[in-house]
């Protein structure tokens, strides 16, 4: 069985968002969708050993800011390979407070949707957490980065956090 077969899916580019008390979080992801259209709910998939999942679990609120194709990788670095727990994601990000609490990326986002959490789901590593939306805006007309996008052309690596990550067999 070829799993590499899963990465023609297609994907996009993602900060996902939540807020803990007073404190904010953030993460890449790629596997954000729409489920609904009425009422208008998205869903998500966070590894259940991320930082963000503390957050949306305790909130039951999360944002997802759409990537830019032209967002650079440094950035994609910052919220995606680097601990909440280590850094402060939103230090020096221009980002707003959106509806539900939680911080939304304005920095390379072309739009955004936030939600609140209706329904969890375990899957094993993960749990994807469905949302009915309660805003949504685009902010610009450029064109989202697929995920496709981000390995052909940016070089970008999957980590293993990531629900799409598929560990490479040993060559013989």
């Amino acid at each position: 069985m070829n799993l590499e077969a899963l990465h023609k899916i297609s994907y996009g580019l993602y900060v996902v968002t939540s807020r803990k008390s007073d404190s904010f979080n953030g993460q890449i992801a790629n596997t954000v969708f729409q489920v609904t259209s009425e009422p208008a709910t998205i869903a998500v998939s966070i590894n259940k050993q991320n930082f963000t999942n503390e957050f949306i679990r305790e909130s039951n609120a999360f944002a997802v800011s759409v990537l830019s194709k032209n967002t650079p990788l440094k950035f994609i670095g910052h919220f995606g390979f680097r601990s909440g727990r280590d850094i402060d994601k939103f230090k020096g990000i221009n980002y707003k407070v959106g509806r539900t609490g939680a911080p939304i990326v304005l920095d390379h986002a072309v739009a955004y949707v936030e939600a609140e959490v209706i329904r969890e789901v375990d899957a094993n590593t993960h749990i994807i957490f469905i949302g009915k939306l309660v805003d949504a805006e685009i902010l610009a007309n450029d064109e989202p980065m697929t995920y496709a996008y981000y390995h052909d052309m940016k070089r970008g690596v999957t980590p293993k956090a990531a629900p799409t990550y598929i560990k490479e067999e040993r060559r013989r």
